[in-house]
């Protein structure tokens, strides 16, 4: 995916410095719709003037709209929360760090990248379990339905069984089913793709998709009981030194090493 210049004109707009920004939702897990909008997500770094004081600080920075004819939804978190959610049992902050489409990168951006797998656990199984629940729930609601929050459904469940196998978080819908092949799959894709962000879908066997959700529910359980992943993240201490020193980069301070 080419990133659209408007994209990195709108990043370098943000009030404080970011070490990345990238893109998720759904132009990330493979089933953008052509009204979708840009879901930009990153980590951006307080000064130490604002977390050292008695002001509430701006840890998260929301901004939803249309800017340069694009619909832009951003989300930043300053690194201390961001790195805290790392620590998380949360696949989204993950996604995200990983995500290919880059719109804004630094090296300390690799070096959390690099971080990433130290902080993969099996209980991040508990993560996807529960965002599958909550859009079937989506799914079910509506009525005629809609094929987004069924998207959602399988490409949550399958990123789960994903990493709970392999250790390697995969957010794409189309490199998952590339994999294991779910005959579905396409013709939803398709379907998303070429209709609007809340399109309905087409026609649903709702039988078939409850038998599938409820399989892949099973698979991604049994995944998780069978995982050798660590029963816990291992990155903390590295993160805490490269947050230390991210901060005394920003202040301009020369670290004293310890005795």
């Amino acid at each position: 995916m080419t990133i659209d210049p408007r994209l990195h004109r709108h990043i370098a707009e943000h009030p404080y410095p970011l070490l990345f920004a990238t893109i998720s939702g759904a132009h990330l897990y493979g089933f953008p719709s052509p009204d979708s909008d840009f879901d930009l997500r990153g980590v951006h770094l307080l000064p130490l003037r604002d977390i050292v004081g008695m002001r509430e600080t701006e840890e998260t920075i929301e901004r939803s709209g249309l800017h340069d004819g694009l619909e832009i939804d951003l989300v930043t978190h300053d690194a201390r929360k961001f790195f805290g959610l790392m620590l998380k049992k949360n696949g989204y902050v993950l996604e995200q760090l990983l995500s290919p489409l880059v719109v804004y990168t630094t090296p300390e951006h690799q070096e959390l990248r690099a971080l990433a797998d130290s902080c993969v656990t099996r209980h991040h199984a508990h993560h996807y379990l529960g965002f599958a629940e909550t859009q079937w729930k989506l799914f079910q609601k509506a009525d005629p339905p809609h094929v987004k929050p069924l998207l959602y459904v399988y490409r949550v469940l399958l990123t789960g069984i994903h990493l709970m196998r392999t250790g390697e978080v995969e957010a794409n819908l189309v490199k998952l089913n590339e994999l294991v092949r779910l005959p579905q799959i396409p013709d939803l894709i398709a379907q998303k793709t070429g209709g609007p962000e809340l399109g309905k879908l087409e026609t649903a066997d709702l039988s078939f998709h409850e038998a599938e959700y409820e399989r892949l529910r099973r698979e991604l359980q049994s995944a998780f009981e069978q995982s050798r992943l660590p029963e816990a993240p291992v990155a903390a201490e590295a993160l805490h030194e490269l947050l230390v020193r991210l901060r005394l980069k920003e202040a301009n301070i020369q670290r004293v090493p310890a005795t």
